[in-house]
């Protein structure tokens, strides 16, 4: 196995056609074919489905992840070579894309990192404009629930998560970072129409409910809690500011965090209808001031967040 070849495996995978693939890598789909096809001979595995998308084998899922590791550490090497001028070249400080991007194609080194869409929409852009502004990483942001997000670090999509997950990940550390607040809430005009009476089971058996999308379970945790035998209607918006855009408007009744209502404009159903979220962060146990940079970032924007037992 050479760098090339591993870089070849990632960016098919995650270009999904090895067309796309050698645009990445700015070479022919034939050369990144021919790349595939000797790393698959080197390990004696078949590591990608040749279909559209392409999609890794069990296999090519074992190799993706210490290949993104091994990428990461050896565009971090070559981007501090060429800042100090040791390899050279004139370059200021050019990178590469970290974890299968092309090597010195980019200017700055990507970092692939993955959040909750509450946590992107609130607390989490300070963290990402501070690496930012230091000039030599780019963050990509990824985006999934917080308690899937940690199956991006196992697959190796992402080198750092933000997870509700406080079990390490096989080769991840763990470090806490706060408690988000979720409270129940609606526009005044809504809890007059739907709750007259007060915050009832019966009143959230009809009241129209709104949810991210089918993986939120903020609102169904509360009505199984206090109305388990309640079906109300639901409408889905997986937009964060949307949805709460959308609880003010009084299409229905949500669960909010306090950072995206933190003037109390929205009336609060019940104070005993609230939900705490932990959050931690996890990232790859690797030698990379690129990650420690992203990471230290991370859980300073954190700050802001309620402590949590763990912090």
């Amino acid at each position: 196995m050479d760098l090339e070849q591993l870089r070849a495996l990632a960016a098919v995978v995650d270009q999904e056609t090895f067309e796309a693939a050698a645009d990445e890598l700015r070479i022919t789909p034939s050369a990144v074919s021919q790349r595939i096809k000797a790393l698959e001979r080197s390990v004696g595995s078949v590591l990608v489905r040749r279909l559209k998308p392409v999609v890794p084998t069990p296999a090519g899922e074992r190799l993706l992840r210490s290949a993104r590791q091994l990428l990461l550490l050896a565009d971090e090497a070559l981007l501090a070579l060429r800042a100090s001028g040791a390899d050279g070249s004139t370059h200021d400080a050019a990178g590469s894309g970290a974890a299968g991007g092309g090597a010195g194609r980019a200017e700055r080194l990507r970092v692939p990192i993955v959040a909750n869409a509450d946590s992107i929409a609130t607390w989490l852009p300070p963290a990402i404009r501070e690496v930012a502004l230091g000039g030599r990483i780019a963050v990509e942001l990824l985006r999934d629930d917080e308690h899937a997000t940690a199956d991006l670090l196992r697959s190796g999509d992402a080198v750092g998560a933000v997870t509700a997950d406080p079990r390490p990940v096989q080769g991840c550390s763990v470090r806490p970072l706060g408690t988000m607040v979720y409270r129940a809430k609606a526009s005044a005009e809504f809890a007059a129409r739907w709750f007259p009476g007060g915050a009832t089971a019966e009143a959230l058996a009809a009241a129209p409910v709104m949810q991210y999308d089918r993986k939120d379970s903020h609102q169904l945790a509360l009505l199984a809690r206090v109305a388990p035998k309640a079906t109300p209607p639901q409408h889905f918006i997986p937009d964060s500011v949307q949805y709460v855009e959308a609880v003010a408007a009084g299409l229905g009744w949500g669960m909010v965090p306090d950072q995206q209502d933190p003037d109390g404009l929205l009336l609060e159903l019940d104070p005993s209808w609230s939900e705490d979220l932990e959050l931690f962060w996890q990232s790859w146990t690797l030698d990379s001031p690129g990650l420690e940079e992203v990471s230290a970032a991370v859980v300073r924007a954190a700050r802001v967040l309620r402590p949590s037992m763990e912090t």
